[in-house]
């Protein structure tokens, strides 16, 4: 059994740009940071800021985009994936990324406008075309999401 799994939560480096591929799919892309407080032998805190790579993919990164800026702060599940392509000199690149399964924004009602923190709100993407099931309902467009 294997597991691929990644949990963060962080603040939003730079606001999220959505961007749509030839067929039609939008795929948005942003910077994560977490930090890592502790205290040392010396008794000093120290501080460590990580930074993470995020993508998602479809009616996920269109939320994102709409919704997300730069400093508000996010939960991110998702997966680990890491790309290489040549650069322009020939040289293999690598890029480990995260891939985005849910999202819970955690900024409070009124600060960076998210919903507040005792009612953090979910998004999880949509499933892929292949495997969506055919529905007469109306479907719920972004600008009925409450938040």
């Amino acid at each position: 059994m294997d597991l691929n799994k990644v949990m963060l939560i962080g603040n939003i480096t730079q606001d999220p740009e959505v961007r749509t591929t030839p067929s039609g799919i939008s795929v948005t892309s942003f910077g994560l940071a977490t930090n890592l407080v502790w205290t040392d032998a010396s008794g000093q805190k120290q501080e460590k800021a990580e930074f993470h790579n995020i993508v998602a993919w479809r009616k996920l990164a269109e939320i994102m985009g709409q919704y997300l800026h730069k400093g508000s702060k996010v939960y991110i599940e998702g997966r680990l994936q890491t790309r290489s392509w040549d650069d322009q000199s020939g040289n293999k690149r690598y890029r480990t990324e995260v891939v985005v399964d849910n999202m819970i924004m955690l900024d409070r009602k009124g600060q960076n406008s998210g919903p507040s923190a005792s009612e953090p709100s979910y998004a999880q993407p949509e499933p892929p075309a292949a495997s969506k099931p055919q529905s007469t309902e109306e479907e719920i467009s972004v600008e009925d999401i409450p938040f």
